[in-house]
Order: C-alpha cells, then structure tokens, then sequence
C-alpha cells in the first residue's frame, strides 16, 4: 500500500456515522412497511435494498472529491493482474472448506450425513427477487463500501487487528435491524435460538479478521473482498447445513484466526502498513 495515498482515508466519524444513520432510516422503514399496520413486502424490500446501497453511495461520494482516493479506488477495482494468485485462492476456497470441514466433525458429534446434500431452499427470503441474487448482490455492494472507504480510515488509524475488532464490532450494530424484518436471514436466526444468533455475532470476528488478512495481503484488491465474502454466504445456504454445524465453523475459524495472529504478530499489530 502507498502510505502517502493511505492518510487521505482520513474521516471514519462521519462515514461510519452517517452509514449507520441512513441504513438504520431504510431498514426502520422495512419493517414498519411490513408489519400490520402496513404490510407491504415489496415496499419493504424497497427499503431494504436502499439501506444496503447507502454506505455505498456514501463512500463514494466521499472519495469523489479527492483525486487520491479516486485514483487508488479506480486502481484496486481494476489492478486484477496484480492480485497474488495464493490470496485469489484463499479468497476463493477458505470459507467453503470451512463450511465443509465443520459439517466432517459435525459427524463426530452424530449429526447427519445429509448435510452434505445441496440445500432444496435458502434460508430467507427476499420479496423483489430470489434470496439467492441477494447472496451475490450484497457481498458486492456491502465489500464497495467496506473495502473502499471504510477498512482504511480505521487502518490510517490504527494496527490491522484493532481495525479488525473495530469493524467487526460495527458491522454488529449495522446489521441489527435485519434482525427484525420477517423471514430475513438474521430474523429466522432470531427463531432458531440465542445461541445461533450468538455465533452469528461472534463469528463477524475471525471472518473480518481472515478477511482482512486476504485484502491487505492481496494488495488491497476489493475484488478478493468481494469474492471472499460472496463465498462465505453463498457456501452456507448451498449445503444442507445444519445450523449447530455453523457453530463449529465458527469454532474452526476463531482457532485458523488465533494462529494466524500468533504466527504474524507484526503484521497485525504494527500501526504503520508493512506488506
């Protein structure tokens, strides 16, 4: 990373706050929309869909203005034969193994085989389109905000694992309101149990933390970002995943995220970028 270029992400304040403020506006408007003072499940999508694309428009429109950010923007969207083919990989197959590591030790514990059939349904619904389209649209437009702006003004800040823990903790609070629309994802994770909405939030943790790791390592290609997170969500619906076996992913992914802070101390902890 070109340090020089790196100060400039230089107002997490107002992106975060105003990323939070306007996605909870929308999401606030999908629920109210959808409930039976009003029921309204398109409108509600509606609302949905736009609280996913404000962070977006704001990192953007940030970025806009200065022609440092426009320029490295434009450069890690497009510098796809500079991405190191071992982070491509890992941004392509680590959380699909995970997913198919703990449904193994699942069988340990006698869950079923039939786990590893393919899934007859997803998980949630989604009114304007199938649930499945949202498994690639929000990755990428989530991974356009996240990964543009929003990764690099806590990291102008601070170490890679404080900026980790950070993010991590905000995408918590970010997603809350998902948690009360019907028949979304979080919602059902909601019905199922404390404990699966407890690993839902615990689990944000080690995924940004190997997420980052890619992307840093990657020399900051939004595009491992995006592929790393769209394979995340697309790989648990894919399988007949039962849902304590995602404890266990979890499980496997907080140890893979210890060791690896352990084996790269410098890496995560030095406030200045080293690659």
């Amino acid at each position: 990373m070109n340090t020089n270029t790196l100060k400039y992400y230089n107002r997490p304040v107002l992106f975060y706050f105003l990323s939070t403020a306007t996605t909870y506006a929308a999401l606030y408007m999908a629920q109210y929309v959808d409930t039976p003072v009003g029921t309204n499940p398109t409108g509600s999508g509606i609302f949905v869909l736009m609280g996913l694309f404000f962070p977006t428009v704001i990192a953007f429109a940030m970025m806009y203005f200065n022609k440092h950010l426009r320029n490295d923007l434009f450069e890690r969207i497009f510098n796809i034969s500079q991405i190191k083919p071992l982070y491509l990989a890992l941004a392509c197959c680590l959380m699909p193994a995970s997913i198919l590591l703990a449904q193994a030790v699942s069988l340990l514990f006698g869950y079923s085989a039939s786990q590893f059939a393919l899934a007859q349904q997803s998980s949630f619904t989604f009114s304007l389109f199938p649930a499945w389209v949202m498994l690639f649209l929000a990755p990428l437009v989530e991974e356009l905000a996240w990964h543009s702006y929003g990764t690099d003004c806590l990291r102008n800040r601070f170490s890679l694992f404080t900026t980790s823990m950070l993010f991590a903790f905000f995408w918590v609070i970010w997603h809350l309101p998902l948690s009360f629309i019907h028949d979304y994802y979080h919602s059902n994770l909601v019905e199922i149990g404390v404990a699966h909405s407890l690993n839902f939030v615990i689990s944000l943790f080690p995924f940004v933390l190997l997420m980052n790791w890619i992307y840093y390592k990657g020399n900051r290609n939004i595009l491992l970002a995006v592929i790393f997170h769209i394979t995340a969500g697309l790989f648990n619906e894919l399988f007949a995943t039962h849902p304590d076996t995602k404890i266990i992913q979890t499980a496997l992914l907080t140890i893979l995220s210890i060791a690896l802070v352990i084996q790269n101390k410098t890496f995560f902890f030095c406030r200045s970028y080293t690659e």
